[in-house]
């Protein structure tokens, strides 16, 4: 359960920002594994609604998985942590001018690497490579230690490891979930609303950080994180709380 904060969304004022894996879906095996829960899609369009459009995802998935995930939705997002963002939903993605792609070599090299870790796989997001050892959990202290080798030999200026849940993420400085949160709080229809972001790993500290300086406030999924006003147990109660404040939608 939430251990502080609000019993449901205050719509009428609010900028709601959500993460995806952890947060918003239950972990899965591997990216492509995870369910999206029957009603769901119908609740964050109850959402998104009642909100004016001022709700986006914020992720570490590509804006293409996001589209997949949750079709028939085309929803404001910013993905691959910011690298990608779509402020409308009828618009196309922008490319943030501070990402750029992730070298090929790194890409080879890294795959070559992950021969000696069974059970470890990486995956190509270009502006960004999510190295996932969900099922073998036992080697992230090695598996980080070849990461920064590997990154290092690069030799590219602000390239950053950021722990995820069971996962690294490599990827350019510059850009991140709080950065992509700032520039939709700079545009209509979330100029002006208190902004509430909800995420779960050492990804989201950046849009904690974020909605705070903003006066905002940030929840974590799954344990306590840096900024954060209250914790969910588990995704679940994510989407217990977005379906209560839908209720709460219908009935008035």
């Amino acid at each position: 359960m939430l251990n502080a904060g609000i019993d449901v969304l205050q719509l009428d004022r609010t900028a709601l920002f959500l993460d995806v894996d952890g947060t918003l879906l239950d972990l899965a095996a591997s990216p492509m594994a995870v369910v999206v829960p029957h009603g769901l899609v119908e609740c964050i369009a109850d959402i998104e609604r009642a909100l004016g459009g001022a709700f986006a995802l914020v992720s570490g998935r590509t804006l293409a998985d996001l589209d997949w995930l949750f079709s028939p939705l085309r929803l404001r997002a910013g993905a691959v942590h910011g690298a990608e963002i779509r402020y409308d939903p009828q618009t196309p993605v922008i490319v943030d001018a501070a990402a750029a792609a992730l070298p090929a070599r790194l890409w080879r090299s890294l795959n070559e690497s992950l021969a000696d870790f069974p059970g470890v796989f990486a995956e190509d997001k270009r502006f960004s490579f999510a190295v996932h050892y969900r099922a073998a959990p036992n080697c992230g202290a090695d598996l980080r230690k070849l990461l920064r080798r590997l990154v290092a030999a690069e030799a590219i200026p602000d390239m950053q490891i950021v722990d995820s849940r069971l996962a690294f993420e490599i990827k350019g400085g510059g850009f991140d979930k709080g950065s992509a949160i700032n520039r939709f709080l700079a545009r209509s229809p979330f100029v002006g609303r208190v902004p509430i972001f909800v995420g779960d790993d050492g990804t989201d500290e950046a849009g904690f950080a974020a909605v705070v300086e903003r006066h905002g406030v940030a929840y974590s999924v799954g344990q306590f994180r840096p900024g954060v006003s209250g914790v969910f147990s588990e995704p679940s109660m994510v989407r217990g709380w977005l379906a209560r404040s839908a209720a709460q939608v219908a009935c008035t």
